[in-house]
């Protein structure tokens, strides 16, 4: 029997985190500029906004309590009286957490929460530093946790990095946001891999075509996106652009008039 008072928190932790996303062109360190290759997607690819904000998760486990967590550790559990304040988290998705069912499983639903005071780019989406929201952008049901919760930390890390977790695909997922009436981040296209342009220059257009203002605004403001999140239906291949990313490098590759 599953009890979460009987876990080591660290093991969950790791467990139920959302793993790292590479950037579509390949990320030079030296200069944060993109360079060749650009990620290939052998079959179709859905594009979704990349919200501005912060990485959470609420975690349902097999004894009917949950867990709220930010991308990197757990802030609060049910029934506890006091929660890490950090960014407004577990304020703001706390009503979400309770109404949401348990299964036999763990489950995670990974949310952006945004607005409101959460980083330098909130005034993108709201006028209103009281004003939050929160979009759905991915879910992972681990049906078999027995296992995994046996591991190390270092093992477990090791395989979410390599996508270890198992995901909801996207055809489950849409059905499943809206049961639990969460919305999902907007989807923005849905295409063969083979047309995503290799050329920086090409993918920067492309970002600029898709999504000239950010479609989660706030209060009517409709302000900058960050970019886009682009992935397979069943979430094998996964990757992002970022528009900062890709206009840093073209200012780069401007050559200066003498």
């Amino acid at each position: 029997m599953f009890d979460v008072r009987a876990v080591d928190p660290r093991l969950l932790n790791s467990l139920t985190k959302y793993p790292s996303i590479p950037t579509y062109h390949t990320l030079d360190p030296r200069n944060g500029g993109l360079t060749d290759p650009a990620t290939v997607f052998p079959g179709d690819v859905i594009a979704t906004e990349k919200v501005d904000g912060t990485n959470s998760r609420v975690v349902l486990l097999p004894d009917g309590t949950y867990l709220i967590g930010s991308r990197e550790e757990l802030l609060y559990a049910k029934g506890d009286l006091i929660g890490n304040p950090a960014l407004g988290i577990v304020e703001q998705l706390r009503p979400i957490a309770e109404r949401l069912p348990a299964g036999a499983g763990i489950r995670v639903y990974f949310m952006e929460l945004y607005g409101g005071k959460v980083g330098g780019a909130a005034k993108q989406y709201t006028g209103d530093p009281t004003q939050f929201g929160w979009r759905l952008f991915d879910v992972v049901d681990l049906a078999a946790w027995q296992d995994p919760l046996s591991w190390p930390v270092p093992r477990i890390s090791a395989w979410r990095e390599a996508g270890g977790q198992p995901w909801v695909p996207e055809d489950a997922l849409v059905p499943l946001a809206a049961a639990a009436g969460l919305s999902l981040t907007p989807r923005l296209w849905h295409r063969p891999g083979a047309s995503l342009p290799p050329a920086v220059v090409d993918m920067h257009e492309l970002l600029t075509a898709s999504l000239p203002a950010t479609l989660v605004g706030l209060d009517g403001v409709a302000g900058r996106a960050e970019g886009i999140v682009l992935r397979a239906p069943d979430r094998s291949v996964i990757a992002k652009a970022r528009f900062q990313d890709y206009e840093r490098t073209l200012r780069r590759l401007v050559v200066p008039r003498t």
